[in-house]
């Protein structure tokens, strides 16, 4: 499997289901309650957090373009989560979200890269050549190949026809691959 060198200069892109929660393959994460970390992403982001500069969450969320869930509920799932990771040691530095509906003419969804550039945006000293993007996805892979970054996937259900850099079964599992 190959290695990735990294220093705290480097900034750790995760997708939100999938990486760090159960995804709901049948629909849409829409409560506290239907919010379930996955095994072993204390553990991991717990190393991988003294490590990077910035961890950033980019996450899909057409439930909400589609009024499935209200942009309060979103945001209470998401500030929850931060909680619970901050509780360990964890620091998320910011969630970023795209809410509009598939193929929307302002399309923030990934792969399209806007989520990225706006974290860049925010936190200037983001170098996309010094950044890891991980997801369990396609789309999650392809976001971080158009801006230049490391992709990692994480394996699930989902069928990726996209080579990433790296693939394991967690997030422990890549803190444990990465060279610091």
């Amino acid at each position: 499997m190959p290695e990735i060198k990294i220093d705290s200069s480097w900034t750790l892109f995760l997708d939100r289901d999938g990486v760090i929660n159960e995804r709901n393959f049948e629909g849409y994460i829409t409560s506290t309650s239907d919010f379930k970390f996955l095994p072993f992403v204390f553990k991991g982001l717990k190393k991988m957090s003294k490590q990077f500069s910035r961890i950033i969450v980019v996450t899909n969320q057409q439930g909400l373009g589609k009024g499935i869930m209200t942009e309060t509920t979103l945001d209470t799932i998401h500030y929850e989560m931060c909680k619970a990771l901050k509780a360990e040691g964890i620091i998320v530095d910011k969630v970023f979200y795209a809410s509009n509906l598939r193929g929307a003419k302002m399309d923030r969804r990934k792969p399209n890269e806007a989520m990225g550039i706006e974290a860049q945006n925010e936190f200037p000293e983001i170098d996309f050549k010094k950044s890891i993007m991980v997801g369990d996805t396609g789309s999650d892979l392809q976001f971080g190949m158009n801006l230049g970054m490391k992709t990692v996937l994480i394996h699930s259900a989902e069928i990726v026809t996209i080579e990433p850099d790296i693939k394991v079964n967690n997030l422990n599992e890549l803190a444990d691959v990465l060279i610091f």
